[in-house]
């Protein structure tokens, strides 16, 4: 799922023709549309049902909760593929947007949060794997016992070695599995409308009680949101093939076609997961919940269906992760703010230290699946939490170029510089805010995980000979990031029941 290699391959784009051809042998607008759906489209539409009901959210909090996010993660979408236009020479992806614009350090935070998010992705994945798996092998349990851990151990290792070997066709076999279930849902979709198993009554009841009625609405909506940027995670991936469109202007068109479809297919398995049973019983499902309101609309068959579709795709959805993880660490240490180790690579070109060290962090949190409940969502929670910080940079530097270098936009991007500059700050303020639908606890644990960074920061600096918080923004960084960590220390200690 390595997308961000591809962009190197078609960094330089010829002189548009007068068809407005840029690439003759690249990808056209269907095409490019299906792709930038295969990238976005991860597990999360198998569960998303279960777990914005899980939260004690009322169908109205789910529905704006949607709509908060399909305006702010449509201007994210835009920013990454601005930035594309504006900034062709980075290449670093998200690390080189945040370092660019805000130093060194923040640069080094924003890879790491999205390291930190990729692995545990992995984590989460293998949870939803597993309870899958469970519905045909009863002895996964509740796909998190021991022998849950034992196969998801055998998954990421052999998966190592895969990438290790240099396994250049990672990607092509990734998308093949992935496109996959697409076919389980749109069968899921219509057997739900036309066998007649969506109930207006239940859906209306659903409107305005959810599972936990004595939530307060704002509360509700609250914890909606963290799902909804959960199956979102990916989106800096659309921007990824660009270069390889045969018309540039294709991009554009497709990132927005691509994401209103992606955003439709969303709010369909909500709505109609709505219309079968009430919240209070999507809240209990287990995962995969699609599979579960399948067996409820139609049947067995449907649940086995469903059951199939995510194991297969997250079968190649955890291989794409895996280069994923490796990838990010990797390219920061090309870059001088990872330790040098983690840019050491083998005969085949595969950054193996990477790939050691991000799965035997994996390894440490698949044994807490032992001695934790809730295993997958807590983990989605964490994921989509850690890549915050990543898109909260990346939106503020492509502002930043909107509001101090708007002659970078001529010949780049159509329209006024207003409407870019407005999609930046939204794009901000989107960001901001899902901090705080992370909730106390979300942004305790993720002020924690920042912390070993600094030392992984100040260990590479030493390494090159080079100076590390030199810069006043750097130090105030620094500052707040070792505050927030002793004061979710303080938090876990002295708050019972917080976690």
């Amino acid at each position: 799922m390595s997308t961000e290699s591809m962009t190197r391959t078609g960094a330089a784009v010829p002189q548009a023709a007068a068809d407005g051809v840029t690439n003759p042998k690249g990808i056209g607008l269907f095409r490019m549309v299906t792709t930038v759906i295969t990238l976005i489209v991860g597990a999360g539409v198998f569960s998303l049902s279960g777990d914005a009901a899980a939260g004690g959210a009322s169908g109205w909090a789910i529905l704006t909760a949607w709509g908060i996010s399909a305006i702010g993660v449509f201007c994210l979408v835009m920013t990454f593929f601005a930035l594309s236009r504006v900034k062709p020479d980075l290449k670093g992806g998200i690390y080189t947007y945040a370092a660019t614009g805000f130093g060194d350090f923040l640069g080094f935070n924003s890879a790491w949060g999205y390291w930190i998010s990729a692995l545990l992705c992995t984590v989460s994945f293998s949870a939803l794997l597993f309870g899958a798996l469970s519905y045909f092998f009863s002895i996964f349990g509740n796909g998190t016992n021991l022998y849950a851990v034992i196969g998801a151990s055998c998954i990421i290792w052999f998966y190592a070695f895969l990438v290790s070997r240099g396994i250049s066709e990672v990607t092509l076999i990734n998308a093949v599995i992935t496109i996959s279930k697409f076919v389980p849902l749109l069968i899921g979709i219509i057997a739900i409308i036309f066998i007649g198993a969506f109930k207006p009554d239940i859906f209306i009841a659903n409107l305005t009680t959810g599972a936990d009625p004595s939530l307060a609405f704002v509360d509700q909506v609250q914890t909606a949101m963290m799902v909804t940027i959960w199956v979102f995670i990916g989106i800096e991936g659309a921007v990824a093939i660009s270069g390889r469109a045969k018309k540039a202007k294709d991009v554009g068109k497709a990132t927005i076609i691509a994401f209103i479809c992606v955003l439709t297919l969303y709010l369909t398995v909500s709505i109609l997961s709505m219309g079968v049973m009430p919240l209070s019983e999507l809240a209990n499902l287990e995962n995969p919940a699609l599979a579960y309101v399948m067996q409820a609309a139609v049947g067995d068959w449907g649940a086995v269906l469903i059951n199939f579709a995510v194991s297969l795709s997250l079968i190649g959805a955890m291989l794409g992760y895996t280069v994923l993880a490796s990838e990010s660490p990797f390219e920061a240490a090309e870059e001088g703010v990872f330790i040098k180790a983690f840019a050491k690579t083998n005969k085949k070109g595969a950054p193996v230290v990477t790939l050691v060290v991000t799965n035997i962090i994996i390894e440490l949190f698949l044994i807490t699946w032992l001695f934790t409940d809730s295993t997958y969502q807590f983990f989605y929670t964490l994921s989509a939490g850690m890549i915050l910080l990543p898109y909260l940079l990346s939106a503020a530097y492509f502002a930043k170029v909107a509001f101090k270098e708007p002659e970078a936009f001529k010949g780049h991007l159509s329209g006024p510089i207003l409407w870019w500059r407005i999609l930046g700050c939204v794009g901000v303020v989107y960001s901001l805010f899902l901090s705080w639908a992370a909730g106390v606890l979300g942004v305790i644990l993720m002020c924690l995980l920042y912390v070993p960074g600094i030392v992984m920061y100040i260990w590479g600096k030493k390494e090159r000979g080079e100076k590390y918080f030199q810069s006043t923004l750097d130090k105030v960084v620094l500052v707040v990031i070792i505050a927030a960590a002793c004061l979710s220390i303080y938090l876990l200690v002295t708050t019972p029941g917080l976690v």
